[in-house]
Parts: C-alpha cells; structure tokens; sequence
C-alpha cells in the first residue's frame, strides 16, 4: 500500500514538472515572437516615415539634399520589405512546445540581430566612402555622393542601434527559463526541467 502511494505520490510530481516546464517553453517561445513581432513593427514604421518624407522632401529640395532624401526613401522601401516580411513569417510560425526547438529559435534571432549590426557598421563605412567620393567631384555628382553618403549613415546608424537593442532586450526573454536548463552535449541540444542529484 505504503508503494502504490508513493508511486502516485512520485507520478503526480513529475506530471506537475512536466507541466511546469511545458508552460514555461511556450511562454518563453511566444515572448521571443512577440518580440521579434515588435522588432519588426518598429522597423516598419521608421521605415514608412523615411520613405513618405524622402519621397516628399526630394521633390522640394535641390543639391545634395535631394539625393539624401531620395536615398532615405530606395533604402526604407527595401527595410519597409523586410519588415512586413520578417512580421509576417514570425505572425505564422507556431509557438513550439519542445524546448531545444524553442531555444533553436531564439538563438537564430539573436545571432541575426548580431550579424545585421555587422553589417550595418559596413553600410556606415561606405556611406563614408561615398562623402569622401564625392569631393572629387564637381555639380551634380558631388551633390549626389554626398546626399547618398549622408542618408546611408544616417540608415546604417539607425539600423545598429535597432539591432544591437533588440539583442539587449531580447537577451530578457530567456532569462526566467535559463535556471531551468539542462545542456545535453552528447544531443547538443538544450532542455528544460528539473535536476534533482542523489
């Protein structure tokens, strides 16, 4: 009698962990689209702001600030894309209940944050470029390089603070379920439960 009731008593414990940890995976895969949701939502109405006022703006100036404004309106119709992409794929994708796929998920995001702040710091660069080109130049050419050189560091350093937020912030999603990991390196995958050593 004394076993069968530790029996229950040791299966009602695990199935309230397991319910437990089940809870806390998709809390934490839905926090992540939430905020990859967000992220994208931001990009989007910075993106819609620069095009309207550089598709405007370009046709109500001249020199060099025409080609800024013309180059802020090309470059946020190309992140306005990613944007409504990266929402629409993150609105679609199912929150995931088994924890190494959830943990799969928000490592990809995290290193793509980091890989596009990369980028960004090159699109600064050769916005730079394009400034110093452009003194080799004369009339509309040096207006041209010059515009163009000032919108894409303006987008470049927009575009790395975004990122480089959105991986700070992100980096909270994970920590209410990180004490709950267990790293399996023979797998090399990630769970989420409850130790117990004897």
């Amino acid at each position: 009698m004394r076993l069968l009731f530790l029996s229950i008593l040791v299966l009602e414990a695990f199935s309230f962990i397991y319910s437990q940890s089940f809870d806390q995976t998709l809390m934490f895969d839905k926090k992540r689209q939430k905020h990859e949701k967000r992220a994208m939502l931001t990009l989007g109405g910075w993106a819609a702001i620069n095009m309207t006022g550089g598709l405007i703006l370009q046709s109500n100036t001249s020199g060099s600030g025409k080609y800024f404004h013309q180059m802020n309106a090309g470059w946020n119709a190309v992140n306005f894309g990613i944007a409504a992409l990266g929402y629409w794929r993150a609105s679609r994708t199912k929150s995931n209940s088994e924890f190494s796929e959830a943990w799969k998920k928000y490592e990809r995001y995290q290193k793509s944050l980091l890989f596009n702040a990369g980028l960004d710091l090159g699109y600064i660069a050769g916005g730079f470029y394009l400034k110093e080109r452009s003194r080799r130049y004369e009339n509309g050419n040096a207006d041209r390089f010059e515009g163009w050189g000032q919108s894409i560091i303006l987008q470049g350093a927009f575009l790395f603070t975004f990122d480089i937020i959105a991986y700070l912030s992100s980096q909270k999603i994970a920590k209410d379920v990180r004490p709950y990991m267990i790293i399996d390196g023979q797998q090399q995958s990630a769970q989420i439960g409850l130790r117990i050593n004897f």
